[in-house]
Formats: structure tokens, sequence, C-alpha cells
């Protein structure tokens, strides 16, 4: 009976994994069906330079995605140089400084704001950072980059600070031990040994981070004011590439040009986050590996 109970729990798994795969194979396959079928009517390198994304132009549509991606980097770059320090500093607190209960509970407290949802973030950023912003950068909207790369730093400080904070106590104690049998204080052990020594995966969770920044739609489609151009300040706004998807596919046509250049746009997204992750899981086990853990 244990033996037919494993083999149903092995049986159980292994069609987990052939469905959750078979899922990420059927997308990418719609991805590249339809997405292929743009480059028919579209020229493919006015795609991919192309400073205009104009599809209802009069005349010839323009399907430039150049200020697509620069709006989803420029939101992504702000949004990691705000939770890269506040991300690694909170997780080196949560792992060096809380102990037992305080700490569980400290880091579920930050796990379960990954779970709020996006649009609920949107408002906060719509009714209150936004109201900020224009009172105290004198701008006449808060509806802007900064307000954007805000909101994705929020939301990518979970993801950041989780993964961090296990990267950190997967360490051997042995390091701090000899750390501070050198005469170093906690907080150099800490800083100068542990920090250095996680750094493998700290560096897989900003780039987990990153991925959860550059695929957020709805919160940056409530905030960033969805312009297509290139942001010459952070008070400009922009568009990304998924609010783009977001606001255009449930309008355009079936069949159109426009309508396979949406399934363009979320072919690049889909290959962008899944190399991300692809290597940030690398980076984690390597560092798994390193302290057999």
């Amino acid at each position: 009976m244990r033996l037919l109970k494993e083999k149903i729990a092995k049986l159980l798994l292994f069609s987990s994994a052939i469905v959750a795969a078979s899922v990420i194979f059927g997308i990418l396959a719609i991805l590249l069906f339809y997405g292929l079928q743009a480059f028919r009517e579209i020229n493919p390198l006015k795609f991919a330079a192309g400073g205009v994304w104009n599809p209802d132009a009069y005349g010839e549509p323009k399907y430039g995605i150049i200020p697509l991606a620069v709006g989803s980097l420029f939101a992504t770059i702000i949004a990691l140089a705000i939770a890269t320090p506040t991300g690694i500093a909170s997780a080196l607190f949560i792992s060096d400084r809380l102990q037992g209960k305080a700490r569980m509970l400290v880091k579920t407290l930050v796990e379960i704001l990954a779970g709020i949802p996006s649009v609920v973030i949107g408002f906060f950023g719509l009714t209150f950072i936004s109201l900020v912003i224009t009172k105290a950068f004198g701008v006449y909207s808060g509806l802007n980059l900064l307000n954007g790369g805000i909101l994705l730093a929020m939301m990518s400080l979970p993801t950041i600070i989780s993964i961090s904070e296990d990267a950190l106590r997967a360490v051997p104690a042995s390091y701090r031990e000899a750390a501070l049998g050198l005469g170093a204080h906690d907080w150099q052990a800490a800083t100068r040994v542990i920090l250095p020594a996680a750094k493998p995966g700290i560096i897989a969770a900003l780039m987990l981070g990153f991925g959860r920044a550059v695929g957020e739609t709805m919160a940056v489609l409530m905030v960033a004011g969805n312009a297509p151009i290139i942001a010459r300040s952070l008070f400009d706004p922009i568009r990304t590439i998924t609010t783009t998807i977001a606001i255009e596919l449930g309008e355009v046509p079936f069949g159109t040009s426009h309508f396979y250049s949406l399934f363009a746009l979320g072919l690049l997204l889909f290959v962008i986050t899944l190399a991300t992750n692809l290597l940030a899981e690398s980076m984690l086990k390597r560092e798994k590996g390193r302290y057999q853990i």
C-alpha cells in the first residue's frame, strides 16, 4: 500500500509538471503562430527600430516598438534603482537582526504584500502617489514615468526581499563565526562576509524582480500616462509593452496587421521574461550547490 501511494504521488507530480510545461509551450506556440504573421506586412527592421507606434495613423500605420520598449526599460530601471537597496537592506535586517517568531512574522507580511492585486496598488498610485508627485515637484500631472517606476518598485520588493533573505540565510554559520573570531563586529560580518557570500542568490532575486517589473500591466496602465513617446524626464508619460497589449488587443479587428503586431509584442515580452527567469533559476541552483543545501 505504501509503494502504491508513492507511485500515485509520483504520477500526480509528473502529470502536473507535464501540464505546466504543456501550457507554457502552448502559449509560446500561439505567440509564434500569430506574432510571426505580423512580418508578412510589417518590415521587421521598421518594427524593431521604428520610433513611432501609431497603428491608427492615416495612410501608413506605424508599428515601431522603440517608444514602448524604452518606456518598459525606463520604468524597470527606476523600479530596480529603488527596490535594490531597499530590498537588500530589508533582507539583511530580517536575516541578521530578527529571530524566531519576529522574523517569521515580518517575512510573512512581506510575502503577503506580493499577493495584493496590482489594481489595488494602482489605485494607491493613482490617488496618493500622483498627488505627492504633483505637489512635491510642481508638475501638472502625477501620471508619469516616476509614478510607474515607484509602483513597480513596490511590486518587485516582496520577491527581492524574500529570495535575498533565503540566500543570506543559506550562507553557513561558520562564515559569521570565522569573521567574529577575527574581531569583526556583527554589522561588519553581515556586510563584508555574509552579503558577498550570498551574492549569486541576491543577483537572482534582482533578476526575478526585474521579470516581475517588466511584466506588470495593470498598475502601470493606471499611473504612467499611456502616451507612446520616449520620455525626456521623469515627469513625462510613457506606455510600456504590456499596457499597449492590454489597451489595444480588445478592440483591434482580428487578422489585421495591428492584431498580429500585438502578438509580436507579446512574443518579445515572453522571450524577455522567460530568459530572465531561466537565468535567475540557474543562479539559484548554483547558489544551493555552492553550500550543498
